[in-house]
This record gives C-alpha cells, sequence and structure tokens, in this order.
C-alpha cells in the first residue's frame, strides 16, 4: 500500500532560473511558497560526498585559522550558480552547480525541510536541532 504524501511537502508549482542565477522558487500545495538561492542549495546539498565533508568539520569543531597562514588577497570566487537543473522523476530535482559539483539529488521533502523562511524553520527544523 502506497505512503499517502503529505500536501505540505508536495509542490504545486517550481521554477528553476538557471539563466538569471535567481535560484529556486516553489509553490507548494499547501500554499506556502519558498526561494532557494544557489549558493544555499549547494551548502545543502544532500549527497555523500558534501555530507561526509559536513561531518568531518562537526567533528573538527570550530577552527580557527592562524594569522600568519592567512593570505593578504582573499582569493577570487565567482558567484556560484546553477549550469542547469534536472527534475528527478517527480520526487525530485537535480542541480548541475557552476562550481562542477553534480552529485546532489533535492527531494521535494528534502526542500521543504530546508526552506529558509522562518515559518519553516520553527516547524519543521526546530524539533531536529
Amino acid at each position: 500500500m502506497p505512503i499517502p504524501i503529505d500536501e505540505r511537502r508536495k509542490p504545486a508549482k517550481v521554477k528553476v532560473h538557471v539563466s538569471t542565477g535567481a535560484g529556486i522558487d516553489i509553490a507548494w500545495a499547501d500554499g506556502h511558497a519558498s526561494h532557494y538561492d544557489f549558493a544555499y542549495l549547494r551548502e545543502e546539498c544532500p549527497c555523500a560526498m558534501c555530507n561526509d565533508e559536513r561531518m568531518k568539520k562537526l567533528a573538527k569543531g570550530p577552527q580557527t585559522a592562524p594569522v600568519l597562514n592567512s593570505p593578504l588577497l582573499p582569493m577570487f570566487k565567482p558567484k556560484l550558480t546553477a549550469k542547469s537543473a534536472h527534475a528527478v522523476g517527480n520526487y525530485a530535482l537535480q542541480i548541475d552547480f557552476n562550481d562542477g559539483h553534480t552529485a546532489g539529488i533535492f527531494s521535494f521533502d528534502l526542500l521543504r525541510t530546508i526552506c529558509p523562511c522562518q515559518d519553516c524553520a520553527r516547524e519543521h527544523r526546530t524539533a531536529s536541532d
């Protein structure tokens, strides 16, 4: 028997702004609207490689680099955007970022959970933090 879909986590409309670099806008079936910047999504990438990196950083704890080893001028990094985005069935999006990373598949369930708005932060993330 199929598991019923939570209407709050079902997208009604998805708009990916690859050409402008504006990010992703999702209108959810329950009437909520979410906006995700590509930089935010890259930081929240759910792939195994990114999860491993996050776990390593958590295990090390906060790090402060010595002043003597810091460069005089920081390296220029172009704005993080997406080169393309693809639907994965009817349950997720895969984003090809301009930094070469293509492994993350963002399920709509995950996207609703990581919605950056304050209401979603209280509703979806407070219990797990």
